[in-house]
C-alpha cells in the first residue's frame, strides 16, 4: 500500500496529464460542452422534486424549500460518483495501448477518472451555492464537516473504481453489472428523498456507505446541523478499508494486466 502510494506520488505530474487529457477528450467537440457538467445534476433535482410533490400529495405533507435544496446537494456528489464509477470501471481496458506498453504505475488510469468527474463536480458547484441562498439556506457551523464528508466520498469512489477497473479486465462483464447497479442504485440510496422517510428501516438504507455521506451533506448544508457521526464513522471506516483493499488488490493483479488486455 506505501509502496503503490509512493510510486503514485512520484508519477504526479503523469496523473495530471491524464487526467487533463480526459477531461479535454471528454468535452472535444461537445455542444454544450462544460454545460454537460450542470445538465446531470439538473436531471437528478428534477426527478426528486417530481417524486417529492407525488409523496407530498399521499403524505399531506407539502414540499418545502429546504427539500428541494437537500434534492440539490446530495445531486451534485450523485453525480460524481455515478460518472467516476462508470468511467473508473472502464479506465484500463480503454487505454489498453498504454497498459501494455509503458510502465508507470497503473492505478493513474482509476484515480484520473475520479479527479475528472471531481473537475465536472467543480464546474457544476457554483451554480448551487448562488442558488441556495435563494431557497433560504444560510452558512453555519456545522459547515466545518463538510471536508470529512467529502474525503470519505472521494476513498469510497475512488476504492471501488481501482477495484472495479482491474476485475473488469479478468471479467468483461462487470462493466455491465456496475451499469445495472448504478441505473437503480439511486432508489435505495438517499438521493431523491430522506433517509428518515424509511423510518425504523432507516439503518438499512443507511448501511450503503454513500447514504451516510448524503444524509451529512443534506445536515450540514441544508438543515445547519451537524451529520449522525455514528453513522458517518461507519462509512470513513468502509471507504478507508475498501480504499486498502482496492489498492492490494489491483497491485496484486498488475502484473498479469499486459495479458488480459
Amino acid at each position: 500500500m506505501r509502496k503503490a502510494l509512493r510510486e503514485l506520488l512520484g508519477n504526479r505530474e503523469l496523473l495530471y496529464i491524464i487526467t487533463w487529457r480526459e477531461i479535454r477528450i471528454r468535452y472535444k467537440q461537445s455542444v454544450m460542452g462544460l454545460l454537460w457538467a450542470i445538465l446531470m445534476p439538473i436531471i437528478i433535482v428534477g426527478a426528486g422534486v417530481m417524486v417529492r410533490l407525488v409523496a407530498s400529495k399521499v403524505s399531506g405533507r407539502p414540499i418545502t424549500a429546504a427539500d428541494i435544496s437537500g434534492i440539490g446537494v446530495k445531486a451534485l456528489p450523485w453525480a460524481f460518483f455515478v460518472s467516476a464509477l462508470r468511467f473508473g470501471t472502464m479506465s484500463l481496458a480503454a487505454n489498453s495501448s498504454l497498459v501494455t506498453k509503458i510502465k508507470f504505475p497503473r492505478l493513474v488510469f482509476p484515480l484520473s477518472s475520479v479527479l475528472t468527474s471531481l473537475f465536472d463536480m467543480v464546474i457544476a458547484l457554483p451554480v448551487l451555492v448562488l442558488l441556495l441562498p435563494f431557497a433560504g439556506v444560510r452558512p453555519s457551523i456545522a459547515l466545518l464537516w463538510l471536508p470529512l464528508l467529502f474525503v470519505i466520498l472521494l476513498l469510497f469512489t475512488a476504492g471501488l473504481c481501482i477495484l472495479f477497473s482491474a476485475a473488469n479486465l479478468f471479467f468483461r462483464d462487470i462493466k455491465y453489472l456496475v451499469e445495472v447497479v448504478l441505473t437503480f442504485a439511486i432508489f435505495f440510496t438517499p438521493v431523491l428523498y430522506d433517509a428518515g422517510l424509511a423510518g425504523k428501516w432507516r439503518w438499512i438504507v443507511m448501511l450503503n456507505p454513500v447514504a451516510p455521506v448524503l444524509d451529512g451533506l443534506d445536515a450540514t448544508i441544508v438543515r445547519g446541523r451537524q451529520p449522525d457521526l455514528p453513522w458517518v464513522a461507519y462509512s470513513l471506516v468502509v471507504s478507508i478499508l475498501l480504499f486498502w483493499g482496492g489498492v492490494s488488490f489491483f497491485r496484486r493483479l498488475e502484473p498479469r494486466f499486459a495479458e488480459s488486455v
